[in-house]
């Protein structure tokens, strides 16, 4: 596969999530029904705005190259907590899903962040 190829397919991988995670915050923001609803019943009613601010956030600096690494960082810890929430609510662990595309857009732009080669000393 070319670096060209795979770098059309790592723009893909990042976006696709990225706009479902922007969608997700902005609802959080402005307080759609849904989403409090939801939220509330996992227990986490006074603290959606703050949620949704995080989330917008580590979205803007996965999406921003100089500050992707953070924001990969920090939208896999954010997935991670709502995987938790979705298992243990009985749900379908979608956010595993979008932990797997990010990962693999993170993989085919810079393995480097994944693949550790100690060096030799000779």
């Amino acid at each position: 596969m070319s670096a060209k190829t795979k770098r059309i397919i790592s723009i893909i991988l990042m976006i696709i999530p990225s706009l479902m995670l922007i969608m997700s915050g902005i609802m959080k923001v402005t307080g759609a029904e849904q989403v409090v609803t939801g939220l509330t019943k996992a227990g986490l009613g006074n603290i959606i705005t703050l949620i949704g601010v995080i989330e917008l956030i580590s979205v803007a600096l996965f999406l921003y190259p100089k500050t992707y690494k953070i924001g990969f960082l920090l939208l896999c810890s954010y997935l991670g907590g709502a995987m938790c929430i979705e298992l243990a609510g009985g749900q379908p662990p979608i956010a595993a899903v979008f932990i797997a595309t990010i990962w693999m857009s993170v993989f085919l732009r810079d393995k480097n962040m994944f693949l550790h080669r100690a060096e030799s000393k000779t």
